[in-house]
């Protein structure tokens, strides 16, 4: 869906762990203290890393917020030390503590949400592998995942200043 947006791409993270079966071996590595695989732009992650470039070279503006615990999870210092690559690629990442966004009305599944009027919900199971998508065009759905994202972007913390 990234290729064809032309204008916005925001995405809404809020689990504190993903059970993502191609990125397990990477996830092993790092905390058992070889790192190497988060920052390496040519493997895993290369594919996400072009399209990011892709869209945003045609003037796609993408963000990335995510709402964490604290203290946060192993899993989460894992994607905090992988971040600068999805930075250096064109999105801009920002951190908000689960505590400050008690008061902000969320949809109840991590999304992303294109040209403010499509959104892609994920889906995870209980262990965090991946449940499948659910695509809504529906026009109050993607307002009600523009006003969190933006509340939750608002409050939230950019990468360089968020410690874990």
């Amino acid at each position: 869906m990234l290729a064809d947006c032309r204008r916005s791409a925001v995405h809404l993270e809020m689990r504190d762990a993903y059970g993502i079966a191609s990125e397990a071996a990477e996830f092993a590595a790092w905390k058992a203290g070889d790192d190497s695989g988060r920052y390496d732009g040519t493997g895993r992650r290369r594919e996400w890393l072009d399209l990011v470039r892709g869209a945003v070279s045609r003037g796609v503006v993408m963000r990335r917020a995510r709402i964490v615990s604290e203290p946060v999870s192993e899993y989460i210092k894992y994607e905090h030390a992988g971040t600068p690559l999805n930075i250096e690629a064109g999105e801009s990442v920002r951190w908000l503590p689960r505590r400050q966004a008690s008061d902000i009305a969320l949809p109840g599944n991590d999304f992303w949400l294109f040209d403010e009027r499509v959104v892609r919900f994920n889906h995870f199971t209980g262990d965090g592998a991946s449940g499948g998508p659910e695509v809504s065009d529906d026009p109050a759905v993607a307002r009600l995942c523009a006003v969190a994202f933006e509340t939750v972007w608002q409050r939230a913390f950019p990468h360089h200043d968020f410690k874990v």
